[in-house]
């Protein structure tokens, strides 16, 4: 029987392992060589796939000229935009899982960290995480999107509304459905229960593939009173890649 961390546990862990990463040298955790505080070598952290500047301002989707992609001109998504850092491809994609699937808390440092300095101009009045099913955080222990949030928070002052939002239905891994079925897979996932009237909100997440999630999570807080609704993410999955086969 695997072991899964607690929440309580996975916040004592986080922190342990900031004061570890501000105490002693670092190794990187992509190759390994050692680093002075960083989590990562210089070397390692140019090679992560940066996501190009002429992007879809409601999707992020690279573009060539036009503010809009195709797909968001034809069916207008409920978010209002979304900003990310990177592109979910090799080496990024190891990061991501060694976080999700590994449980190597020290990574949500640094995917938070990054993703801070992307939105450092954007202001909302709330973080909301991307909610986990009940089922699927005892499973892991911990919600990757709430350990990158805190980070996020941290370095913009931003609060987190941890608690805004539950997703209600334990839906199939969205990784495992072709990209048409995802927004049929998550419709009415998530219920709202905070009152957000007159709030802006950014919705924080490891990666968005087709935006489905995202954008049901959307309409939830919109009903709740949300005026705005970003999505914050680290990483978006670019259909053409040969990357996206690999786990979300």
């Amino acid at each position: 029987m695997g072991f899964s961390l607690s929440n309580l546990q996975s916040r004592f862990l986080n922190h342990c392992s900031r004061i570890v990463r501000e105490a002693l040298p670092q190794c990187c955790l992509l190759c390994g060589a050692e680093t002075t505080r960083a989590l990562l070598c210089a070397a390692c952290d140019a090679a992560l796939p940066r996501l190009p500047a002429a992007r879809c301002r409601m999707c992020t989707l690279p573009v060539s000229r036009a503010e809009l992609c195709g797909a968001c001109l034809a069916h207008l998504p409920r978010f209002d935009r979304v900003s990310a850092v990177f592109a979910y491809r090799f080496p990024l994609d190891a990061l991501v899982q060694a976080l999700k699937y590994g449980g190597n808390l020290a990574v949500a440092s640094v995917l938070g960290e990054t993703l801070a300095r992307t939105v450092a101009m954007e202001r909302v009045d709330l973080i909301v995480p991307m909610p986990l099913s009940a089922h699927r955080l005892r499973e892991r222990g911990f919600n990757q999107a709430h350990e990158i949030a805190r980070s996020v928070a941290r370095a913009t002052g931003i609060p987190i509304a941890a608690d805004a939002c539950r997703r209600v239905i334990d839906t199939v891994a969205q990784a495992t459905l072709p990209w048409k079925e995802r927004a049929r897979n998550v419709r009415g996932a998530f219920v709202c229960d905070a009152d957000l009237s007159g709030r802006s909100v950014a919705v924080v997440d490891d990666v968005m593939t087709t935006g489905a999630t995202l954008d049901e999570l959307a309409r939830s807080l919109k009903r709740a009173g949300a005026i705005e609704v970003r999505g914050w993410m680290v990483a978006r999955a670019l259909k053409h890649d040969q990357a996206f086969g690999t786990i979300l």
